[in-house]
């Protein structure tokens, strides 16, 4: 499939100028930049580099959340593109869960064991039993490893904002998204803004955009996953590297823990990106 250039490149340009606004409204050292490693976060991660050289600014400070079960290989990528980006990325993790947990993986989390601020997070899901497992996107896990994570950095950092990378076209719960989406303060967060640079990209322009600007690509891709996710849960379902397939007629998600998938609607209400 021919790549339109123009349209790519003015896509691209729009992506930098929602980044120029935010600066102008919060100031670089007011915002953060969520960077994953995944094909998303990356051409964010690009594409505000590129518009802090053109404004003569400074990167932001920025974060990368470790749910407990991070592949390797997300890790190795991150390390090895940061000097790229200007960037030293802050792995950011929720330690009281993981020691409860011993560490191990799928492992039973009594919810009696963790402290006050992680139950209080449990009660807000309405989950009602004495224990869950250590599983990073389970619907408790994933909350706990990634939502309440980020509401503590975002508490401690004191911060306004932070750039991400989700699209229109990922999940259905992301398609009435805003490139400025306000969060009130409650009692678990403070209010903050979620900028989101690439809504208007399709999965193909993101691939489109990688190869065109030369953005570095996790070597999973190649592999064939399609969407990264935590380890244990996220398969791949060819050896097709995930540019070269059908991205129009199947699942970008399909390799993903599935209860998390369907529950996606909810746990963003609850603040997850």
């Amino acid at each position: 499939m021919a790549v339109n250039v123009q349209l790519l490149e003015k896509k691209y340009n729009d992506s930098m100028s929602k980044v120029q606004e935010a600066f102008e409204r919060y100031g670089v050292d007011n915002v953060a930049l969520a960077w994953t490693g995944g094909k998303d976060s990356t051409l964010v991660t690009h594409i505000v580099h590129s518009t802090v050289k053109k404004m003569g600014i400074k990167m932001p400070r920025c974060f990368c959340i470790d749910e407990g079960d991070v592949f390797d290989e997300i890790r190795a990528f991150l390390a090895e593109n940061e000097p790229k980006f200007d960037v030293k990325v802050e792995m950011i993790h929720n330690s009281d869960v993981s020691k409860a947990a011993g560490g191990k993986l799928r492992a039973m989390v009594k919810v009696a064991d963790l402290n006050e601020r992680n139950r209080r997070e449990i009660e807000r899901l309405g989950f009602e039993e004495a224990e869950f497992p250590y599983e990073p996107e389970s619907f408790v896990g994933n909350h706990l490893m990634k939502t309440a994570t980020l509401n503590v950095y975002l508490y401690e950092t004191k911060v306004k904002g932070f750039f991400e990378g989700i699209r229109w076209d990922e999940q259905g719960s992301r398609a009435s998204e805003h490139y400025f989406s306000p969060r009130p303060a409650t009692e678990y967060s403070p209010e903050h803004m979620r900028i989101c640079p690439i809504l208007h990209f399709t999965e193909r322009d993101v691939w489109d955009a990688h190869f065109h600007f030369n953005i570095p690509i996790c070597p999973l891709y190649k592999q064939g996953y399609r969407s990264l996710g935590a380890r244990i849960t996220t398969r791949k379902t060819t050896d097709v590297p995930a540019w070269d397939q059908d991205l129009e007629n199947t699942s970008e998600r399909g390799g993903r823990n599935q209860d998390k998938e369907g529950l996606m609607a909810k746990l963003r209400n609850l603040g997850y990106m």
